[in-house]
């Protein structure tokens, strides 16, 4: 890569480092805004939804629209709206759940504004042999602010529970202003198709091929069983294995250093040997392996090796699927990386909620189901036949 695209890349990826930190701030002050609202779960439940809804919609739409226009302002878009939305969020503690639920829908707007350009200005400025590199420290800071924000917002909410969010909002303006000053003009920073690229899409027809519908179908596969495995850990192994909050917290610290260590050092070499597909194919079926251990386990070091495993399957999915679809169309990145964001914003509304179902129906049920969700896609991963 030139030194100009290296610049666009670091920009590119404390932008959504940023924007991963906001979304996780909110974690560790939700009981707090609970109690000093006198809200109800449903309320937060309904707060949380709404983030991911508005992403859901909005992210396939803007996502075609970058693949016509340009990338850029809709990151600084993006950047800018997240700033409001952050601000808003603090303004309304204590006082308005409309104005809350408000700010968690521009949330989503400013995710889907900017994380599916990200993704796809990144992918315009590699060629094939740098993606999967590119695309890692991508999946490394989206993982890295779902694992600092907590804690950030944790520290920050003991001294106030508006401080998490007005420093968010304060971080997210400085950003907006250092990304329109600092990052250099799009057309300098993407790599040119050459017309044999383009004819070959034109020859092998519709933007909806086989490999495309199952990929995509992977990724809602993965953020479903991502989002129910996470969203019901603290449960399930506080009531129904007995571990304790210090002992979770560490399962939680240890698993994102590993899982930041492995996308960032070595799931470009993973790539570079065994291919995207046979790395999709090896994280489930280890997930479900992993899954089915947790089950039967008997002591706590089982346990933990297990939910390591686990933890990491699933976090170099998102890298090795996002790399794959990242060929099946070079000329609508900004479409493909809408509905990736898309699907991913399902799996974040459904996982938890049926999660949380199957867990008051049975202890066992919601581990048992993500196997069985990871056993059906273990099972997919041989049906695709990809060819660059």
């Amino acid at each position: 890569m030139t030194k100009i695209q290296q610049r666009a890349l670091i920009l590119l990826v404390g932008s959504q480092l940023l924007i991963m930190l906001g979304i996780g701030l909110i974690i560790p002050v939700e009981p707090y805004i609970k109690a000093d609202m006198s809200l109800t779960a449903t309320d937060m439940g309904i707060m949380a939804a709404l983030f991911a809804a508005v992403q859901f919609i909005a992210s396939p739409i803007i996502g075609r629209f970058s693949d016509k226009f340009a990338r850029v302002p809709l990151i600084a878009a993006g950047l800018l709206l997240f700033a409001v939305s952050e601000g808003l969020f603090a303004f309304g503690i204590g006082h308005s759940l409309l104005q809350l639920n408000i700010a968690r829908a521009l949330g989503g707007l400013a995710a889907a504004l900017s994380m599916p350009a990200i993704t796809a200005l990144a992918s315009n400025m590699t060629t094939s042999a740098n993606r999967a590199r590119v695309i890692g420290w991508l999946s490394a800071s989206f993982s890295g602010g779902i694992i600092l924000g907590p804690g950030i917002g944790g520290v920050l909410a003991n001294i106030d529970h508006t401080l998490p969010f007005f420093g968010s909002a304060i971080l997210g303006l400085v950003a907006f202003f250092i990304f329109i000053f600092l990052m250099p003009d799009e057309k300098k920073i993407r790599i040119a198709q050459s017309s044999t690229q383009h004819n070959n899409i034109k020859l092998t027809g519709q933007f909806w091929s086989v490999a495309l519908i199952m990929l995509l179908i992977m990724i809602l596969v993965s953020s479903f069983g991502l989002s129910a495995f996470e969203n019901m850990f603290s449960l399930y192994f506080h009531d129904v294995r007995g571990f304790n909050l210090t002992e979770i917290a560490w399962f939680l610290v240890v698993n994102g250093f590993l899982s930041l260590i492995i996308q960032v050092v070595f799931f470009e070499k993973m790539v570079r040997y065994i291919g995207e597909l046979m790395v999709i194919r090896v994280s489930f079926i280890s997930g479900f392996l992993a899954i089915i251990w947790i089950l039967f386990s008997q002591s706590k070091w089982e346990v933990f090796v297990a939910t390591l495993i686990a933890f990491v399957g699933f976090d170099i999915l998102r890298p090795a699927i996002t790399t794959l679809l990242s060929h099946v169309n070079e000329e609508q990145q900004g479409l493909i990386n809408g509905l990736n964001m898309s699907l991913t914003s399902v799996g974040n509304i459904i996982g938890p909620v049926l999660g949380g179902v199957l867990l008051d129906i049975g202890s066992n049920l919601p581990y048992t189901f993500v196997a069985v969700i990871l056993a059906t896609a273990s099972v997919l991963t041989f049906t695709i036949r990809f060819k660059r």
